[in-house]
């Protein structure tokens, strides 16, 4: 009997890669079909809960009568349900199986987090895009038996009013025994013990990943986060502690500025005197110019750097690419806390063109075209079907999945890049509610990358870079005003950053927005330089708000009902520059 246990446990943990990629291959061959058999099983799992009866599909699971039948929805039309949920009726509302826990989105475009369904089904689909993504990449950058310095961190779990478990939907998967399992399998299992993932100081865990990463540096493979914001802040901090860290190997005795009790004791067993390996850090460390290629001096037997990449990470990757050297960086797949949608079959591609090919057995999945313009995505634009999407068409997503959501509006805008087998190939554009907009102009958080990147161009040969950024609306003054804020690397001149406040205001190119500020219906940009150490602060807050570092995104719009960010960053501005571009 042990015997017999110990060989289906072997199966288990054993990772077939090209069986992997063999079914991810037939599924996206007859995706037409597969998205009807979903959404069968869908409804026939949920036909009969209190939401879907309502509309009256009497049974019916046909993609037309669903359509016909079900309206399409915001979170803000399904969250008095999801609420109930929390709340503890344990009736079937919008799901046939009782809901046991509760994700939490990351809550920093909004200001607050909102609640989600996850389910059994949401786990099983993230281990098979975890799986498929991990196939292909391996294919392309084979790894042997190794570990992964993941920069991953587990928010606060609490219990709703109705007693179910509630967390980030990184922190749901992290603590589902088949996270560890499956990384396991894949050859790449974290290099900290769980007492620094699941620790409640995210400073002290991002200390000991750090340490950990170190001790295990020969092994280390792959290096990774959820998101490339926290590995360039992982490096950042690197930068400012490794001095300690080299003590803590060198006399194996850990810092004092860690403190929780099962952080200590857990790091105890793994750190030991090491002089050999103190003296080779400080060697590396020390000769490196401004830190490039920390990563790969660090992490000899590094393959790549992965993480997502794209959308509002996209500022970051100039910092990680430097941190990198040479290294590739391989972005992650698809997807946000109400459930996945793509997978990067093409890990090759840079993160600047990377595509996600969407899987059709995890969802129901509708589109509906933009046109051109992101503010009229109304029902003038009927949703299309996965098959039915056209080559260089920007659509935004409409999904139902197995956790409750039935035509919900994701709120991402996405192009059409191409086809794998059957199903489309997606590249993110942007979230369709992350608009700047005043009067007539129109705005994208693209738009704002790319304003910022062209003035902060003049800062490349002073060594100054933008540490982070966002924006605001301010419609309180008249006329109205883009507010742009950054943070620096180090002190610019007065001239340079009216400069750039100037090419900040030109390089919004938006016809709406030219010809308003020509006639100043729109008034004159503002750069607001605020002090260092103010994005932290912003990070702070979100990770005080029960938020987990790995799942934190710096919003690119504050928008007015943002009040504690917009506190946060008013009260920290060092210097305000008012444009004269359109004077």
């Amino acid at each position: 009997m042990k015997i017999m246990k110990m060989v289906v446990e072997k199966i288990e943990t054993k990772f077939d890669q090209e069986k992997v990629i063999e079914e991810f291959e037939d599924l996206t061959k007859d995706g037409g079909r597969i998205q009807e058999e979903t959404l069968k099983k869908i409804l026939e799992q949920n036909g009969g809960t209190e939401y879907l009866e309502q509309w009256g599909l009497n049974g019916r699971t046909d993609p037309q009568t669903f359509k016909n039948c079900v309206p399409i929805v915001t979170h803000n039309d399904l969250e008095p349900y999801i609420q109930r949920i929390a709340d503890g009726d344990l009736s079937p509302i919008l799901t046939g199986k009782p809901v046991e826990t509760i994700s939490l989105s990351s809550g920093t475009t909004q200001g607050k987090p909102k609640f989600v369904p996850f389910n059994d089904e949401l786990m099983e689909s993230t281990m098979q895009i975890f799986k498929t993504s991990f196939a292909f990449r391996n294919r392309e950058f084979p790894i042997g038996n190794g570990k992964a310095l993941q920069f991953i961190y587990s928010s606060k779990q609490f219990k709703t009013k109705g007693g179910l478990s509630a967390g980030t939907a990184t922190t749901n998967v992290y603590r589902n025994a088949q996270f560890k399992k499956t990384m396991k399998a894949m050859c790449t299992p974290c290099c900290s013990p769980d007492e620094v993932i699941f620790g409640p100081d995210f400073h002290q865990s991002l200390y000991c990943h750090l340490l950990c990463g170190l001790i295990f540096r020969d092994e280390v493979q792959v290096v990774s986060s959820t998101f490339a914001h926290s590995i360039v802040h992982a490096f950042r901090t690197f930068e400012q502690v490794w001095e300690a860290l080299v003590v803590d190997i060198r006399e194996g005795v850990l810092s004092s500025r860690v403190t929780v009790p099962s952080i200590r004791l857990a790091m105890s067993k793994l750190l030991k005197p090491d002089p050999e390996l103190a003296d080779t850090i400080y060697k590396k460390c020390s000769r490196l110019s401004n830190w490039y290629g920390l990563i790969p001096e660090l992490f000899p037997n590094t393959r790549y750097i992965y993480g997502i990449m794209t959308g509002s990470m996209e500022p970051y990757l100039k910092k990680l690419r430097h941190y990198a050297g040479e290294l590739s960086l391989l972005s992650a797949d698809y997807g946000s806390s109400e459930g996945w949608v793509g997978v990067n079959v093409n890990p090759k591609l840079p993160p600047e063109l990377v595509t996600y090919a969407v899987l059709p057995n995890i969802g129901y999945f509708e589109f509906i075209p933009i046109g051109g313009n992101l503010n009229g995505m109304e029902q003038a634009n009927s949703p299309v079907g996965l098959t039915e999407v056209k080559l260089g068409e920007e659509y935004e997503i409409v999904f139902t999945n197995f956790a409750g959501l039935y035509r919900y509006r994701l709120g991402d805008v996405v192009k059409i890049k191409g086809f794998h087998n059957g199903t489309p190939e997606l590249q993110f554009v942007c979230r369709s509610n992350l608009l700047l907009s005043i009067n007539i102009d129109k705005n994208t958080e693209k738009d704002l990358q790319l304003a910022v990147e062209a003035a902060a161009k003049s800062l490349v040969d002073e060594k100054l870079e933008v540490v982070d950024f966002t924006s605001h609306v301010n419609v309180s003054a008249d006329p109205g005003r883009y507010v742009i804020f950054w943070e620096l690397s180090g002190e610019a001149t007065d001239e340079m950053l009216q400069d750039c406040c100037n090419c900040l205001d030109r390089s919004f190119i938006d016809a709406g927005y030219v010809s308003s500020r020509k006639v100043n219906a729109i008034g004159a940009l503002e750069l607001r330089i605020v002090k260092r150490g103010t994005f932290h602060k912003i990070l702070d807050h979100f990770v005080g708000l029960g938020g987990a570092v790995s799942q934190f995104k710096t919003p690119r719009c504050v928008g007015p009902k943002n009040s504690s960010l917009l506190q946060i960053l008013s009260s920290n501005v060092a210097e305000t520059y008012v444009s004269s571009a359109f004077c």
